[in-house]
């Protein structure tokens, strides 16, 4: 069977960088491995409606194909650039949206991106709080890209393997997890309730 890796690039601005490394990473471990299925949910390509606690089918947009599409991942990378000292309402908007089996037990990588390496830990902060409610299994260490990271748009040697090295980390996660819904140690708060 096959494993299925997804990235969100939590941005709503027009495509840049960031899409562009996470479309490298996702190309490059779908080279790599025969076994494994790859999707990108560009968040500025989909219209996500306002978390108020409807149904997600009750949408008229994006909404419920995206949660679904999270739901059947096995592996999830998360992108999102820093948006004042933290990652995007955008993004923040979607996870509210995912009940709390959508990443449970998953494995998670985190990619961050700014313009110099000042914020590196903004968003890797504030998301790893948002996943550990979930009980996502993350990866430990998350990919931060700078403008530095890129010559004419494309991506340098060092920001590729780093972005590898991400891809292949959550894979390998992926085959010693639980599976998704279960949990590696004792489940988070929001996993007790009856």
């Amino acid at each position: 069977m096959a494993t299925r890796l997804i990235a969100i690039v939590g941005s709503v601005t027009p495509p840049g960088r960031l899409l562009n490394a996470s479309r490298w990473l996702l190309d490059n471990a779908r080279t790599s491995r025969q076994d494994l299925e790859v999707d990108l949910i560009n968040l500025a390509d989909k219209k996500v409606a306002f978390a108020d606690g409807r149904p997600p089918e009750q949408y008229n947009d994006d909404t419920a194909a995206i949660l679904a599409s999270v739901r059947a991942a096995d592996c999830v990378i998360v992108a999102s650039p820093v948006y004042r000292g933290s990652f995007t309402g955008a993004l923040k908007n979607l996870l509210d949206h995912l009940p709390l089996e959508s990443l449970a037990g998953k494995p998670v990588g985190i990619i961050a991106m700014g313009a110099t390496a000042h914020h590196f830990l903004g968003v890797d902060w504030h998301l790893r709080d948002v996943l550990a409610w979930f009980g996502a299994l993350l990866v430990p260490t998350s990919v931060y890209l700078a403008s530095s990271d890129f010559v004419d748009g494309q991506l340098i040697e060092s920001a590729k393997q780093d972005l590898k090295d991400l891809g292949d980390a959550v894979i390998k996660l992926k085959e010693v997890a639980p599976g998704a819904g279960s949990f590696l140690g004792p489940k988070p708060l929001a996993g007790r309730r009856n």
